[in-house]
């Protein structure tokens, strides 16, 4: 919530009957009507506290939806007024939550009772204004029936996931200067800094934000005001555009008509980002097909940062096995979906490249098969799009998922506390619209959102989407209730819920019949042990892996945000055909697999079992698997109840004492400190690296795609990095040449602040120490040197590796397990690629019996 003086707006009093008939075509229903109106009559005549906060706000929570069902403008973020229903609030909260019950009735007292007087904002243009480039915007407000008096103003919003780069007021010819005029010459505003915490200012902490004041005379009805952004009068640049491509990509305004008035916000105005010049391209095809059989690539022309591309598209020709199979002409259409087919059985990796050789990307993997059971479908079971704290729209949300991201199944998964009922049935109705059966299958979902200590998030998919209504946490607050609710409801064999490890719940519970899959990676980290904590626990739970992007982005993002450095995930599922009843029936039969978003295929069996199931019990294991990758394998680790039994590395040197390819990279550790707790945020890494007794003749980050919170610059004889890690590895490539006996890589590394967007409750963010790294390479043993990089309760680590050139993409492996063999036991399997992407088999389990 905002951190602003919440007070009363003054707006005329009436009396009871007079209201009752100016609302008497309005939609609410009689009795609620009447509850409103004695609650305005309620909160002026008595400040709301504990005696009353339950029952107010379930009037006013029954307003808000009410008011936003018959599609009237409404406050951000009002609907989690609900929670004081469900949680009454005590001590301090009790104080902040009672003001902010009375600020909202007043505020919807206003636009009940007088919706013009908030006024009309409107925009120049909406766009579309290209990512990463800088422009001017302008937004003008018309006053409403009020008017607006000295003391009033407006409060230039910023949401916390966009990167506009900077508003400010002192320096004309710079970036970001924001101007402020009236058509009423009389009219002096001044500009202020105000603290504003929120999705439109500091997420988890305030942050500063601009406003401006009116200190001399007042607007009349009808006069105007218009905020410029990136005024380029004195010379300034700009405003430099955001670097995400979406629509209605908020520059959120909120006014306030006196200097009693709290802040409310004006309608968003829909502005349109669209991307920049090509830099990329990729291509998307399904990852098995039989041979012969007719399939579509999709061929997309990206920017620098994974937008679809604008402007003049070049030429591009299509190689399968250094053969041209197809050329696409040159124009200015980014997308182009071709029908090819293959006819020769095994893996194919299509090589896609422009005309003159400037820009190269590639496809995943298909493999041929002849008449394959069992085909690979891939999904996001976890996105947001501007319906809570995110951007954008749900129907564009969809086509991006099914246009751009070529996904076969996406949920788009709104955090449920702020949700109003008009956003659910629109969520409902545009899900439904868009399902394509047998091509694109949305599935109706919402993430259940508590605090780790409550219940954590957990995301809630539908079978199908007629007559399906939320069990929200802001009515059903704990887990067990969400479980009894939905069983209630609905029945079990519909309902597939998905615990999102950022924001964890207890591990110790999890309902069976409910609680299939976990997601064990977002853009927020790697969670390994996740996996360990539900397998540990007794549960018989597949893996999922999912993006959680929060701007319309889902299945193919790149992180944006400083404590995103992570690609989002994708989830495998492994079904007979691609249709709605085959992908749910096989997401809770766990016959699933996770990766971090490369398509690589994956196949693993146990005793013939497939990924999720549970085979008869056996002394004997045979365990087989085979892994086509996007890039080459790096390792590939088999885990029995969560122990490592088996490894093969395929990009570590093991052989070589003088490979000029090294490996650096940075490891945390992501798991809570305590049980029930948060994970431990990221890790900052940054400093300078540098060779003694050698020459680095190239350096490059591998995966690095979050330019603020990642990059390698040249400095001097060395580099200056940065980067983080969570759970995960942060891998540089270097290229070394004239090394000596004593060649030493040294690392200068500052302290840092761990960061994370979801901060743990009892381990605070700890202070990281720096220090001065020095890795020998006569110290590499089987081609890796490990240091301990210690940090307050964990240790991390930074490892060495000397590194082959290229390696296999396609590899089988089998091992035989035949010790210490219990009833019960898990195998699963991790793949790690040499361009950081990984993937995680879903578990099999011999003989024992499910969780029940």
């Amino acid at each position: 919530m905002l951190l602003l003086a919440l007070a009363s707006c003054s707006a005329a009093q009436e009396t009871l009957a007079e209201r009752k008939d100016a609302a008497a075509e309005d939609a609410l229903p009689a009795a609620l009507r009447e509850a409103v109106e004695n609650l305005k009559q309620a909160v002026h005549a008595q400040p709301t506290d504990g005696t009353n906060i339950t029952d107010r706000a379930q009037i006013l929570a029954d307003w808000i939806d009410s008011h936003a069902l018959a599609g009237r403008d409404g406050a951000p973020f009002a609907p989690g007024v609900r929670r004081n229903v469900s949680m009454p609030p005590k001590g301090d909260l009790l104080t902040t939550r009672s003001a902010e019950v009375d600020a909202l009735v007043r505020e919807y007292q206003l636009r009940d009772e007088s919706p013009e007087a908030l006024g009309n904002l409107t925009t120049e243009s909406l766009g579309p204004f290209t990512a990463g480039s800088f422009d001017t915007i302008l937004q003008t407000w018309t006053a409403g029936v009020r008017g607006m008096d000295a003391g009033g103003g407006f409060w230039l919003a910023r949401h916390f996931s966009t990167l506009y780069g900077p508003f400010q007021t002192n320096d004309p010819s710079g970036v970001g200067y924001v101007t402020i005029t009236s058509s009423d010459d009389d009219a002096v505003f001044t500009s202020e800094t105000i603290l504003a915490s929120g999705a439109h200012g500091g997420f988890r902490a305030p942050e500063p934000a601009l406003a401006f004041r009116l200190v001399e005379g007042r607007i009349e009805p009808g006069e105007t005001v218009t905020l410029t952004y990136g005024d380029t009068g004195a010379g300034g640049p700009g405003l430099l555009i955001t670097t995400v491509s979406g629509e209605s990509v908020p520059l959120p305004v909120y006014v306030a008509l006196d200097e009693d008035s709290s802040w409310m916000m004006l309608p968003i105005q829909p502005f349109v980002i669209e991307g920049a010049d090509v830099t990329g391209v990729h291509g998307f095809a399904p990852s098995v097909v039989a041979p012969g059989e007719p399939f579509e690539l999709s061929v997309r022309a990206q920017d620098a940062w994974y937008n679809r591309a604008t402007g003049d598209i070049p030429e591009f020709d299509i190689l399968d096995k250094e053969r041209v199979i197809a050329t696409i002409p040159s124009g200015t259409e980014p997308i182009t979906v071709l029908k090819l087919s293959l006819d020769e059985p095994g893996p194919h990796w299509f090589v896609i490249r422009s005309a003159d050789g400037a820009i190269m990307g590639d496809a995943n993997p298909i493999l041929v098969v002849e008449d394959p059971a069992l085909r690979i479908f891939w999904g996001d079971t976890h996105g947001h799009s501007g319906y809570a704290e995110g951007i954008g729209t749900v129907d564009y949300f969809m086509r991006f998922a099914r246009d751009e991201a070529r996904l076969d199944f996406v949920t788009h998964s709104e955090h449920d506390t702020e949700l109003d009922e008009a956003e659910w049935r629109l969520m409902r109705e545009t899900t439904a619209a868009y399902d394509d059966p047998g091509k694109f299958i949305p599935y109706l979902g919402y993430e259940w959102s508590m605090v780790a200590r409550n219940g954590g998030h957990h995301n809630v998919l539908f079978r199908t989407t007629e007559g399906r209504e939320r069990v929200s946490a802001l009515v059903y607050p704990t887990l067990s209730s969400l479980y009894q609710e939905l069983r209630s409801r609905y029945t079990p064999e519909d309902i597939v819920i998905i615990p999102h490890a950022h924001n964890p719940g207890d591990a110790r519970h999890s309902d069976p019949l409910l609680e299939p899959l976990i997601e064990v990676l977002s853009m927020h980290g790697t969670s390994e042990w996740f996996i360990r904590n539900y397998l540990s626990n007794g549960h018989q739970v597949g893996f999922v892996a999912a993006s959680d992007d929060h701007l319309s982005h889902p299945g193919y993002s790149a992180p944006s945000r400083l404590t995103l450095a992570q690609r989002g995930g994708l989830g495998a599922v492994l079904a007979p055909e691609r249709s709605r009843d085959a992908i749910f029936d096989t997401m809770r039969a766990r016959r699933t697999y996770a990766t971090t978003g490369d398509r690589m295929i994956l196949d693993v069996r146990l005793n013939g079992a497939l990924m999720g199931e549970r085979t008869e019990f056996a002394e004997q294991r045979e365990l087989k698997g085979r892994v086509i990758g996007t890039a080459p394998i790096d390792s590939i680790t088999v885990f029995k109840n969560n122990l490592e039994i088996w490894r093969e590395e395929y990009l570590t040197d093991q052989t070589s004492s003088s490979s000029s390819r090294l490996q650096l990279a940075f490891l945390s550790d992501s798991t809570p400190k305590h049980w029930g707790d948060a994970p431990r945020g990221w890790r900052h890494w940054r400093g300078r690296l540098r060779l003694e007794g050698g020459r680095i003749v190239a350096a490059r980050g591998v995966d690095f795609v979050n330019p603020n919170a990642q990059s390698l610059v040249r400095e001097g004889d060395g580099y200056l990095f940065m980067t983080i890690s969570r759970g995960d590895a942060s891998p540089i490539e270097l290229e070394v040449a004239d090394l000596s006996k004593g060649a030493t890589i040294v690392l200068e590394i500052e302290e840092a602040l761990e960061t994370g967007s979801a901060p743990p409750f009892y381990r605070k963010h700890q202070l990281t120490p720096g220090g001065t790294f020095r890795l020998p390479l006569a110290e590499i043993t089987d081609g890796v040197l490990t240091v301990q990089a210690a940090a307050p309760d964990y240790m991390d680590a930074i490892m060495l590796r000397r590194i082959v050139d290229d390696g296999p993409r396609d590899v089988s492996f089998e091992i035989t397990d035949s010790q210490d063999t219990r009833q019960g036991d898990y195998y699963y399997v991790r793949v790690r690629q040499a361009n950081d992407a990984a993937a995680w088999s879903s578990p099999i389990w011999v003989g024992g019996y499910p969780h029940r």
